[in-house]
């Protein structure tokens, strides 16, 4: 069983295939966060750093859904919107780089995430169970 069991849209290896497609694609679009822009030299960039530009993205579109902002890059979108995409680019693009099979592990653990115990709605109402 997979994604395509509830989801017909896309076989489980489309899926994979096209999300770690598009990690390759927002590392190439973004090398250039890599290297130094006055000399093109490379920066030195680590995990650490790159972890922690995720979180502020998801940092900014709480902030934008919590105030119900507009995008000011994006006026017509809400700022949630946006820092959410943002927030997909940073990952997809850590990804890439680090050539991780992103798609294979998110349709997995979405299958996982499917059939465990801990997410039924017996084990959420329980004494001790995960509220959300």
């Amino acid at each position: 069983m997979g994604l395509n069991d509830t989801y017909t849209g896309f076989s489980d290896i489309e899926i994979k295939a096209s999300l770690n497609e598009l990690s390759r694609l927002c590392h190439s679009r973004n090398e250039r966060w890599y290297r130094n822009p006055a000399t093109g030299e490379e920066t030195g960039t680590n995990d650490g750093e790159k972890f922690m530009l995720m979180v502020s993205e998801i940092a900014e579109a709480m902030e934008g859904h919590r105030k119900g902002l507009a995008d000011d890059k994006l006026p017509h979108r809400p700022m949630v919107e946006v820092e959410l995409a943002d927030a997909l680019i940073r990952i997809f693009d850590y990804a890439g780089w680090r050539g991780l099979d992103i798609g294979g592990a998110l349709v997995e653990k979405m299958e996982y995430n499917r059939t465990r115990e801990d997410h039924t709605d017996a084990a959420r109402i329980k004494a001790g169970g995960k509220k959300y």
